[in-house]
């Protein structure tokens, strides 16, 4: 198996929108695609993840044994419940160039949700707003 060279990873990851804080330990674990699969099949779940997983396991399933393992090894940091994440996944699948209709599908939400995430860039910036933090 070949491994990508660093900077072609790095570029690739720059590409999509960067994670929010409760994603971040499953990308950092997993690479995007895997916690893309990792977030549609458990979000919103409590989940317990096995510190020697079979092979049977829904997990092992999912990501694979090895990417399993790494997410036992940091899963006392993990929140109990699995993110859904659908505004960060939205914007990922956007970045690949998918439709709003397809990804509303991919979410389980209507394509105006997919928009109104997708136009939410945050908080407005008020340019005569006094930044005070």
């Amino acid at each position: 198996m070949t491994r990508k060279p660093q900077a072609v990873e790095a570029k690739l990851q720059n590409a999509y929108p960067k994670p929010t804080a409760q994603v971040e330990p499953y990308v950092a674990a997993l690479g995007l695609e895997d916690t893309l699969k990792f977030l549609s099949a458990f979000g919103g779940t409590e989940i317990y993840i096995a510190t020697a997983p079979k092979s049977r396991s829904r997990v092992v399933e999912v990501v694979g044994y090895a990417k399993a393992r790494m997410l036992a090894s940091i899963s006392e940091t993990l929140p109990r419940r699995v993110p859904l994440a659908k505004q960060w996944r939205a914007r990922v699948y956007a970045s690949k160039g998918l439709p709003n209709t397809e990804i509303a599908r991919m979410l389980g939400v209507t394509d105006e949700t997919v928009r109104a995430y997708l136009r939410d860039k945050g908080p407005p910036k008020d340019t005569d707003q006094l930044s005070f933090f």
